[in-house]
């Protein structure tokens, strides 16, 4: 989607002007990976507009393969305006890091004033997709699919495309599911909980939030009762908001605390500990290091207004990844962090 983030805090009905950007969850973290140094290639469908043409160019820019993405000539590109903030359900941040106090960029306010989004998806060119508009050979030599329950909500179609996705079959890459329970995309809500619940048991790692456990599956208990609901990934891995997130290699669980951030802005964050987690498992790291790297990407994402940050080099993010953990617990990050965060030029 084109995203429309306001010019200044306030209610919808309020803001008189709004900045363009790009949104939308698996863009995101191809964006994400892209610019951590590995090649991504982003799978969509866009309208024969202007705002289409912007996606491609911009996502494209991050170094992303747009080849994939297809030109609907007689539906909209999708967009939506938001507030400053945004929840991923209606209890609590989906970051997966502890908010430090607000900048000054961000109102100075010690709080997050309630998020509005008003979204415009209804018969766009990405709720028309299906299993018969992705191109076959899109996914040739993929390592991961990275899919999300945003896309099951749009339409009974995307919702078949997401069960072909999730198809046991020989030779499929791994498949990454983030639940990204949003309430206000499904037309049934009643609907929501069983259709997220069956993606995630045909998925192989699978990313959920304590909060959206309990609001689409009614699980509460924390992350040992979510992974007795949710056996079948191989890999699970649980954000508790404020406190950190917990992954699951089988039956193993590995916890690792959040980090201290003076957040700008939320939108984007889960989205980026999504990408920095699947760029340590595309290395092969430890899942205590594959935690810490995706709460600093996810930083990254909270120390700037818009959806995209800049993650930090590799061997910036590396060093802050073997720290102790008393180190760990102590480090701060704020958004001049960001300028010494130099992408490094390597691919994987």
């Amino acid at each position: 989607m084109v995203t429309f983030r306001p010019s200044r805090p306030g209610r919808l009905a309020d803001v008189p002007s709004f900045e363009r950007g790009i949104g939308g969850a698996e863009s995101n973290v191809a964006c994400t990976l892209a610019l951590a140094g590995h090649s991504s290639r982003w799978v969509s469908r866009v309208g024969a507009d202007g705002f289409g043409e912007h996606l491609i160019s911009a996502i494209g820019a991050c170094g992303v393969d747009t080849s994939a993405v297809a030109v609907d000539p007689s539906r909209p590109t999708g967009i939506y305006f938001r507030t400053a903030g945004e929840r991923a359900v209606d209890v609590a941040d989906d970051s997966g890091l502890r908010p430090g106090p607000r900048s000054s960029n961000a109102g100075g306010a010690d709080f997050e004033p309630p998020a509005e989004v008003a979204y415009y998806r209804a018969g766009s060119a990405a709720s028309a997709m299906a299993p018969h508009t992705v191109d076959p050979h899109a996914l040739d030599d993929a390592r991961i699919l990275h899919i999300s329950g945003i896309t099951a909500a749009l339409s009974a179609d995307c919702l078949a495309l997401m069960r072909a996705l999730t198809e046991p079959r020989a030779g499929r890459p791994l498949v990454s599911f983030d639940v990204n329970y949003r309430v206000h995309l499904w037309a049934d809500p009643a609907q929501a909980g069983p259709v997220l619940l069956e993606l995630a048991r045909r998925s192989d790692l699978v990313f959920v939030g304590e909060d959206e456990a309990e609001a689409a599956w009614g699980i509460t208990g924390g992350p040992a009762a979510i992974r007795a609901a949710l056996p079948e990934p191989g890999t699970l891995v649980v954000k508790q908001g404020a406190d950190g997130a917990t992954v699951f290699s089988g039956t193993e669980a590995t916890y690792e605390p959040s980090l201290k951030v003076d957040v700008v802005a939320s939108v984007g964050a889960g989205d980026a500990f999504a990408a920095g987690f699947l760029s340590a498992t595309l290395r092969g790291l430890p899942d205590s290091a594959r935690l810490r790297h995706g709460h600093l990407t996810a930083a990254a994402a909270l120390l700037v207004p818009g959806d995209l940050g800049t993650p930090p080099a590799r061997a910036e993010a590396d060093r802050l990844a073997a720290l102790s953990g008393e180190e760990w617990g102590t480090l701060r990050l704020g958004p001049d962090t960001i300028e010494s965060w130099a992408v490094e030029g390597v691919t994987t």
